[in-house]
């Protein structure tokens, strides 16, 4: 099966990491291969170090960048421990890494990897490592409702989650709730019809809880941000491509913090808490994708790019 996956904000986000022919970079999530692929033709005598949790997505991003031999490492990880990784190959400083934290259209295209609402007879997967032991379906059949709702309400801003919650628990104790099928019927029985109308499918907002909670994303970007702050050299750029608000929150509050950390009062005449800036944000705005790349592309509408620039 082919790993297809359109890169988003491909070009601004090259443009933005400043690349050197002689850095070294990080690819924080390989996926198909699409930003590392214009990161390599760039370096010379440089290194990048490309890292995904999904072995389908190295696989295929192997064979996309084969033709630059030991210019690229592959490592199966998820970006959390970039820094412990990297210190296995002695790499202690960047100067460039990008994120992009979209579920990659093959992912989302491959029925059987639970990503997608628009299958019937998928299963509740959504694992973006296949090592991990638990799946969606773990967390829909096991999870307390206080827990569920909370997972629904947080991670996917579903205004009817108590509802839908109420039904899982209904149906779940009849028999185990295993398939998109069956859990979208509750869903779109829990939403007043009323509410349906314009809003896209009614599984959205859900799936996307259901998958942030399983692969951890939101605790893992909130927790790692300064730490890859902290890897790049100076001038180095972090590059984060988000899809949804509550990713673009972290990024853009993480990235204001790194640039202004003091802690001290606002009257109070001079800093004395003795916090320096890490460096600056580039982005005041996030960049967002053109027009011509959403006519290409429509899943990259919800799209944001932000950059920082370590002093």
């Amino acid at each position: 099966m082919e790993f297809n996956h359109y890169s988003v904000l491909l070009h601004e986000t090259i443009d933005n990491l400043n690349i050197k022919p002689d850095g070294i970079y990080v690819d924080g999530t390989t996926g198909g291969g699409g930003h590392s692929f214009e990161i390599a033709s760039k370096l010379t005598t440089g290194h990048l170090y490309c890292f995904d949790q999904d072995t389908d997505a190295l696989k295929a991003a192997g064979e996309r960048l084969a033709g630059f031999g030991d210019k690229v490492t592959f490592i199966h990880s998820n970006y959390e421990f970039m820094k412990e990784r990297l210190a296995e190959f002695s790499v202690t400083k960047v100067d460039g890494i990008v994120l992009d934290l979209g579920v990659s259209s093959f992912q989302l295209d491959e029925a059987e990897r639970g990503f997608t609402y628009r299958v019937d007879d998928a299963p509740l997967d959504m694992r973006m490592d296949k090592d991990n032991p638990m799946t969606a379906a773990d967390i829909v059949n096991n999870y307390s409702a206080e827990d569920l709702t909370r997972v629904l309400y947080a991670y996917g801003e579903e205004k009817f989650s108590k509802q839908i919650v109420r039904n899982i628990i209904k149906e779940r104790e009849k028999a185990p709730i295993l398939t998109a099928g069956q859990l979208n019927k509750i869903i779109a029985e829990s939403i007043p019809k009323k509410a349906q109308v314009g809003q896209g499918h009614p599984s959205k907002r859900t799936y996307q809880a259901l998958r942030i909670e399983l692969n951890r994303e939101l605790t893992v970007l909130e927790d790692h941000i300064d730490d890859m702050v902290d890897l790049l050299n100076p001038e180095g750029r972090l590059c984060i491509i988000t899809f949804h608000s509550l990713e673009d929150r972290i990024t853009k509050v993480a990235f204001k913090r790194n640039e202004d950390p003091c802690t001290c009062p606002k009257d109070f005449p001079v800093c004395v808490c003795g916090k320096k800036s890490k460096g600056k944000v580039v982005t005041r705005k996030p960049i967002l994708p053109s027009e011509e790349e959403l006519e290409v592309n429509s899943r990259s509408k919800s799209a944001k790019l932000r950059v920082f620039a370590r002093s």
